[in-house]
């Protein structure tokens, strides 16, 4: 009776040692849905085509309350009232938004978190076809808010003339 008593308080032990290495490993591991990765992605071009499009309410959508960001174009990190100031400095002189090369660097998922890292190439254009071409480094943190990811957090960085060749 003994013997049995101690064969089961060891089987009980490794049950639970197996649980807890299972729920700590699952902790552990980062989600890396296909299904999410590719929603992901497809928001990010969904950015740049809702700034092609000029299209603020749907821009503005992607952004979390409590966005804090810094884009290359400020001075200081701004807050969701200001993430459309790049866009609407240029189209208030009468530019248009013209999308290059979006090229995916890498995606990290973690249960309810997201970073996107990836370069974007574009041109804000005038009337009579010139503007200045930029490439740029974006990083943008996501969290899944609901059923919908939203933009909590980013930077970017202009690329140096050299390096955009």
């Amino acid at each position: 009776m003994f013997m049995d008593r101690m064969m089961f308080a060891s089987r009980l032990m490794v049950c639970c040692l197996a649980t807890a290495f299972a729920v700590y490993s699952a902790r552990e591991t980062p989600v890396r849905a296909p299904e999410n990765e590719q929603a992901l992605w497809k928001l990010e071009r969904d950015y740049w085509r809702h700034v092609q499009n000029n299209d603020l309410t749907a821009y503005l959508r992607q952004w979390h309350k409590d966005f804090l960001g810094w884009p290359s174009v400020s001075a200081a990190p701004v807050h969701k009232d200001h993430i459309t100031d790049w866009i609407t400095s240029r189209t208030s002189k009468g530019l248009t938004f013209k999308p290059g090369e979006f090229k995916p660097a890498a995606l990290q998922i973690t249960d309810d978190v997201a970073v996107a890292y990836y370069w974007m190439s574009y041109k804000w254009e005038a009337k009579d076809g010139t503007g200045e071409a930029y490439r740029t480094r974006v990083t943008h943190t996501w969290i899944k808010n609901g059923e919908d990811w939203q933009i909590i957090g980013g930077m970017s960085a202009l690329e140096p003339a050299t390096s955009q060749k």
